[in-house]
């Protein structure tokens, strides 16, 4: 999947010389937490977020009429910023959000902002690539470290005609010689396919009840 399939066009920015206050205002009638702050030529600059601007803020106590709303809004930014590109994969920028410890990136095309991805974005994404958005069933196997083992199992699903929504692979931590295939298939009852699976000699992890057969 593409960042360009998952990101938002409608984005709300800041010029680098307005203010706090405006800031402020932005993120909560948006109900937004970031704001790209862009140049005349909409190359992303900075980028602030809504701890950012409550930091910066007056406290609620002071009655006063508070300064530190007039402040540029770049005075608080951050910057240089970490932007991904439209055809980047999204599993890639999900490694960016990890590492950098971030929880948005704008979107840049010929270093102009054209979108922007938060972490909720990432997250939803995950529902949608994991399967867990649809109703299904999740099968866990075990099987050999080995090329075309993939396939092969599949083929026991196929024999069932059951239509598979997603497909996890991970290492097995105790073994390296095995690794976890972690199925979601749209079907209610996924019994008759982990008897097909064990009958074939596969190791079925998830689910494990009471009185299936080994």
């Amino acid at each position: 999947m593409l960042v360009e399939e998952i990101m938002k066009t409608d984005v709300i920015t800041m010029k680098p010389t307005e203010t706090i206050g405006k800031a402020l205002q932005l993120l909560n009638d948006h109900h937004i937490r970031h704001l790209p702050i862009v140049d005349e030529n909409n190359y992303v600059i900075g980028i602030v977020s809504d701890r950012d601007v409550r930091d910066a803020s007056p406290s609620i106590f002071d009655d006063s009429e508070p300064e530190e709303f007039e402040n540029e809004i770049q005075t608080i930014m951050s910057h240089p910023v970490i932007t991904v590109h439209p055809l980047d994969f999204v599993e890639e920028v999900a490694s960016i959000f990890y590492e950098h410890e971030i929880a948005c990136v704008p979107v840049t095309k010929e270093e102009r902002l054209i979108g922007i991805i938060t972490e909720k974005d990432m997250l939803y994404t995950l529902i949608q690539l994991t399967g867990t958005n649809v109703q299904s069933s999740q099968i866990e196997i075990k099987v050999r470290n080995i090329p075309g083992i993939l396939p092969k199992v599949t083929q026991v699903f196929g024999k069932r005609k059951v239509n598979i929504s997603s497909v996890l692979i991970y290492p097995y931590k105790p073994d390296s010689r095995y690794k976890i295939l972690v199925f979601r298939i749209q079907t209610m009852n996924p019994m008759p396919t982990i008897e097909d699976l064990k009958e074939a000699g596969y190791e079925v992890l998830w689910p494990n009840m009471p009185g299936m057969s080994s």
